[in-house]
């Protein structure tokens, strides 16, 4: 069992009826608050491990909840909203959240991004040096990539676009912090550029390109790196309706 905490960010009581029990049956104790200024005390005196974060909160939108955590922490925020808009989305993730969940959304997805999460925020602490995915081999010290012990050639771009995923493994990485990380920031709105790049790295990673495994799409947000330790998780059962 668990004993991390995870601070609920939301102004619905079924949604904090539903979570509580399910989040605590996974051995993790649970935190409730009902709007921004709840959550912002919340999170700087009660020291959560996860943050789960609605945008439509009574008092402030959730994208400025996460700006202000962000000033000061690194704690994972995981968006969970009824908000569907590409926009919405990237400017969540732009600003610093590591995941968007969509309502109605299942538990098992949910609790599946959480491990996720908790994982990379443990990695990035510890420095991890290197990364596999699906037979790929990742040395970062070494700047060495292998597939099933076989060294990949690649360019400096494309191998920084690969370790810039990676370094986020099962988090979403917009399209924006791709090219202005990788390229700067002139090239901020470059999706085609990207696009071909991602379709270049692809073709020497994957064991399918056109299958990818390792280097998934967010349609209309960005890409998500999934290594070994990342689990593949589609929407489950027991979905629950709510609002933005």
């Amino acid at each position: 069992m668990t004993t991390e905490r995870i601070l609920v960010v939301d102004d619905e009581p079924q949604i904090q009826r539903f979570l509580r029990p399910a989040l605590a049956a996974a051995g993790y104790d649970v935190i409730e608050a009902a709007n921004g200024a709840q959550a912002l005390k919340a999170a700087a005196t009660a020291a959560p491990d996860v943050v789960i974060l609605d945008l439509g909160l009574p008092d402030m939108d959730g994208k400025d909840v996460v700006a202000n955590i962000r000033a000061w922490s690194q704690v994972p925020i995981i968006i969970l909203s009824a908000r569907d808009r590409e926009s919405e989305k990237i400017a969540a993730l732009d600003l610093g959240a590591d995941d968007y969940i969509e309502k109605p959304f299942g538990i098992g997805e949910l609790t599946a991004r959480i491990r996720a999460a908790l994982r990379h925020r443990i990695q990035m602490a510890g420095g991890q040096a290197q990364l596999s995915a699906d037979g790929l081999s990742i040395d970062m010290v070494k700047r060495v990539v292998t597939r099933d012990g076989a060294a990949l050639r690649l360019t400096p771009k494309e191998y920084d676009l690969l370790v810039m995923l990676a370094h986020h493994a099962g988090r979403v990485v917009t399209h924006r912090t791709l090219l202005t990380s990788v390229w700067g920031v002139a090239h901020g709105e470059d999706l085609h550029y990207l696009r071909v790049f991602i379709g270049q790295l692809r073709g020497k990673i994957e064991r399918d390109p056109g299958n990818p495994k390792i280097v998934r799409t967010e349609p209309g947000v960005g890409y998500r790196f999934v290594g070994d330790e990342e689990e593949l998780v589609q929407p489950t059962t027991s979905p629950i309706p709510g609002n933005a």
